[in-house]
């Protein structure tokens, strides 16, 4: 009994000895309250909760098995993954479809959004360019370094996905952040933004995209039309108080008042349910996951994962942001979900297997170039 005991806790070390547990606790602990609030949301729909278990099983088994992978694979194949993510995101534009756009294609059983991949590659691809050069990164690797980022982000753009195009593109300047790219040119683009934001907003931005905007300066001027969403928003949020009105007791939700209540606003649905206190808590967690990452990267010997890891622990900082600052009124509508509790596909199996890619990472020495 003792030798079967003993082969069993063997075989169960070897299958998680690639995984770190502190990093997976806190993202089961995320998806935990993802179906929770997936299930107030959805007005307690069995099929959805379900539906949405298995999208995290999937994307928990892609973890395991990138955390397998050894890090000089992983490395050596990194142009390959890049490559191979630009090619959905050009027959997207063909064959996909959007409620504003081509933004997924429709698998039948799955509607899979080629741009998800584009917040992983990216930043494989670039930190696997300037782990090739010297670093700190000077001007003349800075050429390279935007065409590596304007490839997904131009495809992503003429799908009119404007948010998703500007998380990928912050995936990307988080790498050349990382690599030591001087504050000037950060300043400078900042500079450029705004130099050319009056010939976007007559050229360049769509009616609805700017409606977003001017609904974001002013929610009250359309209080039934465009300021709909915002409003019912702040609402949720603010009738939650300090404890919330009860797991499934939201009224914002289950009386409909509430828009895309189970994906771009999930979190207002947390915020009624559970209140500040549930808020802090996931809040609480995605910082974990956020400072685990960055920790890992710190620790890391070798400059590929370093940017890499880095990279994805500062994106998942900005989707947060984003989404909560959408949600609230900080910011303007973009159609951010908010990672592992918005209803969806591509979104978590992508997110939960850059966590693998992490995990696979983790405390290696030097790579092979």
């Amino acid at each position: 009994m003792n030798i079967i005991l003993r082969w069993l806790l063997d075989l169960l070390l070897r299958f998680v000895r690639s995984l770190d547990p502190w990093l997976l606790l806190a993202l089961l602990a995320l998806m935990a309250v993802g179906l929770a609030t997936q299930y107030s949301a959805s007005n307690e729909s069995v099929r959805m909760v379900t539906t949405q278990g298995v999208y995290f099983c999937v994307g928990l088994s892609a973890l395991w098995l990138a955390s397998r992978l050894p890090a000089h694979i992983l490395k050596q194949f990194t142009p390959i993954a890049y490559v191979a993510s630009l090619l959905p995101l050009v027959l997207v534009l063909f064959i996909g479809k959007g409620k504003y756009g081509n933004h997924w294609i429709n698998l039948g059983f799955f509607n899979f959004q080629p741009s998800e991949l584009a917040k992983l590659t990216l930043p494989m691809m670039l930190a696997w360019r300037l782990d090739r050069q010297r670093l700190p990164l000077r001007l003349r690797g800075l050429p390279a370094a935007l065409l590596i980022i304007a490839l997904p982000v131009g495809l992503i753009l003429l799908q009119r996905d404007f948010g998703t195009a500007m998380l990928v593109l912050a995936s990307g300047v988080f790498v050349l952040f990382l690599a030591g790219l001087s504050w000037r040119w950060f300043i400078a683009a900042a500079g450029a933004v705004a130099a050319v934001a009056p010939v976007a907003w007559f050229w360049l931005l769509r009616q609805y995209q700017k409606d977003r905007i001017l609904t974001f300066l002013n929610p009250e001027n359309d209080p039934m039309g465009a300021g709909w969403n915002i409003i019912q928003s702040k609402i949720a949020i603010g009738g939650g108080g300090l404890t919330g009105k009860g797991w499934g007791q939201g009224t914002q939700s289950h009386l409909d008042y509430l828009p895309e209540h189970t994906t771009d606003f999930i979190f207002s649905v947390l915020s009624e349910d559970f209140g500040w206190i549930g808020v802090i808590v996931v809040l609480a967690l995605y910082l974990f996951v956020v400072g685990r990452c960055l920790w890992i990267a710190a620790g890391s010997r070798d400059g590929y994962a370093r940017l890499l890891v880095g990279s994805l622990g500062l994106s998942l900082f900005v989707y947060v942001l984003v989404n909560g600052g959408m949600v609230s009124g900080l910011l303007p509508v973009v159609g951010v979900p908010m990672p592992l509790l918005s209803y969806g596909g591509t979104a978590p199996v992508t997110l939960l297997l850059g966590f693998g890619v992490v995990m696979a990472l983790k405390g290696r020495r030097q790579l092979h170039r």
